[in-house]
């Protein structure tokens, strides 16, 4: 009898943990975990160690892959293995296995996140999946981002490739909301971005005094790329909300820069710690979508003094409209704040525009009143703000005349009318009295 007994309690576990897991899938953040890392070089692992430990400590789970590991592979079976990817091999000619720029690229369309770092040594594989992404880096091989004015103070006697970097994007969703002191390190490439991608922003830029070239070498003419043209650190945001950054710099990840001090050229004030370490955290917590990241759940809309959700409206109704959205915080859903959000009646042309109000809680709502037009109207709710997931939601609704009974008995306009008729009997009557009667 001990047997079906324990029989029993193995299966009442396994329910409750199915259960836990389902809890915990709903409560979930809005990525998963995995993510894939190709090096062209083992060394890298321990080199910048501290970057990937970083993310490990936030519960990613990192597979570490030579670029060109010919077993290497995004996808099996129609599924993705992975939900990010982290390409710290700038130098890697083609990749392994079935992976390659479009494999790459359909990654990113099918949702996923990104984070490409490139150097000097970047190869055209590397380059053109950054051109795709809307960015492009300088032609020349050889150049790489000078600064003869903000450059590292350590690194005096040098080239003036070291950089201390303090040009960032004002923006609290991406940068996080502390702000970075300390100027960051730089040392690689630059790059341009596309002007015709509105996707593209660039989070660290070089100084007014930087240009691109090749510093072993004097100039022979002009260099493509100059001043604060030149990003050195961008980030994108898709249409599919999957993000990617890409840094002309592997070492702004390293160990090295993490943990170094950094005394800008012309400045007495010497930090302890480079801003790189505070950068790449919070930029990862960005790329990987724990910050920044929306969802809208309960849109409802409903007459005023009811609650269910009707079929139509009548032309001239009172109705109400409400959604709740949410921000993910890294670890679970918070309400989400904000004065900006609107929501649009919408027929061929928005008939009307309310902003909604918050009651800080999460949920925005407004009311109004149905324009006296009939036809199929949409609830539209279009919110792009940057450094958040895009919100795009609708809702159709037919909006309808009056029925012949629903009309007033008796109209206010129709009174002269009204007054015209009455005054015409009247009159006929006098007039038919007075005829007969009159001798």
């Amino acid at each position: 009898m001990a047997a079906p007994r324990h029989h029993h309690l193995a299966l009442a576990v396994a329910l409750a943990l199915l259960v836990v897991t389902a809890a915990a899938a709903d409560e979930g953040g809005p990525r998963g975990r995995r993510v894939l890392v190709l090096v062209d070089d083992l060394a890298v692992r321990s080199s910048h160690s501290a970057f990937f430990a970083s993310l490990q400590g936030r519960g990613f789970d990192l597979d570490f892959r030579l670029a060109d590991d010919p077993k290497l592979s995004l996808h099996r079976y129609g599924q993705y293995l992975y939900d990010g990817l982290v390409l710290f091999a700038p130098s890697t000619p083609r990749f392994g296995g079935s992976v390659d720029q479009n494999s790459i690229l359909e990654f990113i369309d099918a949702g996923h996140d990104m984070i490409l770092a490139a150097d000097s040594s970047a190869s055209d594989l590397i380059r053109g999946i950054a051109t795709e992404c809307g960015v492009d880096f300088d032609e020349d091989p050889e150049a790489m981002v000078i600064d003869h004015i903000n450059y590292a103070a350590t690194d005096a006697e040098g080239d003036h490739t070291l950089i201390a970097g303090d040009d960032l994007i004002q923006s609290d969703v991406i940068l996080g909301s502390k702000k970075i002191e300390a100027p960051v390190l730089f040392r690689g490439i630059g790059h341009a971005v596309n002007p015709s991608n509105s996707l593209v922003l660039k989070v660290l830029s070089a100084s007014p005094s930087a240009y691109s070239a090749n510093p072993k070498s004097k100039l022979a003419s002009p260099p493509s790329l100059t001043g604060s043209a030149i990003s050195l650190v961008s980030v994108m945001q898709a249409r599919n909300n999957a993000r990617v950054l890409i840094s002309g710099s592997l070492d702004l990840f390293s160990n090295r820069f993490l943990k170094s001090g950094v005394q800008k050229a012309g400045s007495k004030i010497r930090h302890e710690k480079a801003g790189n370490e505070q950068f790449v955290t919070e930029t990862s917590k960005w790329v990987f979508h724990e910050r920044g990241h929306l969802k809208a759940v309960n849109v409802k809309h409903n007459k005023v003094g009811e609650t269910n959700e009707p079929g139509m409206y009548r032309i001239n109704d009172d109705l109400e409209y409400s959604v709740e959205i949410y921000e993910w915080s890294g670890t679970s859903w918070k309400p989400y704040v904000a004065d900006d959000v609107q929501v649009q009646f919408y027929m061929m042309s928005p008939y009307v525009l309310k902003t909604l109000s918050t009651d800080k809680k999460g949920v925005f709502s407004t009311s109004f009143k149905v324009p006296d037009v009939y036809g199929v109207f949409q609830f539209k709710v279009e919110y792009q703000r940057l450094g958040y997931t895009g919100l795009s939601l609708s809702k159709q609704i037919p909006v309808r005349p009056y029925r012949h009974n629903e009309y007033e008995r008796f109209i206010t306009s129709a009174y002269p009318y009204y007054a015209a008729s009455f005054s015409t009997m009247g009159a006929s009557f006098i007039f038919s009295f007075v005829y007969l009667y009159h001798k």
